[in-house]
């Protein structure tokens, strides 16, 4: 069974839906998964399985609020960074650049329409399930909102910076642990 990585989405660090992560690797085992790695307070689980609804019903069960849970295999999130648009010799801060993990790929009318939206001097590009934004004056008020990408693409996904990323060194150590 392959290494899957489990993203959650509108979980946070404080406020509304929050999931404390040994809360949420605590609930993961309880269904049986095995060996789930928690990476940083924004719901990263790395474990094996493929079944998201299972996850999304019994987080719904035990912390009252239902998630998109979106999975994606090692292979893919390696995919994911490996066709990142933006090329290291550009320099770009780590921290300026978001990498979407999309439900599903948007249908070539929905991308076009979102590629026309002036975001300027934001960047974005689709490639796949992944939509890429780099934000040069950071992300704190972009001028390409999340709700205007949701509902221009008609498909829910979830945000993670370029830094956490990373979760994919936790993956493939998982991965070569078996």
């Amino acid at each position: 069974m392959p290494v899957i990585i489990s993203m959650l989405r509108g979980v946070s660090v404080g406020g509304r839906n929050k999931i404390k992560m040994d809360a949420l690797r605590s609930l993961y085992l309880s269904l049986k998964l095995k060996n789930p790695q928690t990476f940083i307070q924004s719901g990263n689980v790395i474990l094996y399985t493929q079944d998201q609804d299972r996850i999304q019903d019994a987080i719904h069960r035990k912390f009252g609020f239902r998630p998109d849970v979106l999975l994606r295999t090692l292979a893919e999130l390696r995919d994911a960074i490996a066709n990142t648009p933006f090329p290291a010799s550009r320099n770009l801060d780590p921290s300026k650049i978001l990498i979407v993990f999309l439900a599903d790929k948007p249908c070539a009318q929905s991308s076009t329409d979102l590629l026309k939206i002036k975001c300027d001097p934001e960047e974005l590009h689709i490639r796949g399930r992944e939509l890429y934004i780099y934000f040069p004056n950071r992300m704190a008020r972009p001028k390409l909102a999340w709700p205007l990408i949701e509902k221009t693409l008609k498909i829910s996904g979830t945000g993670r910076n370029w830094t956490s990323v990373k979760l994919l060194q936790l993956a493939e150590s998982l991965e070569t642990a078996w």
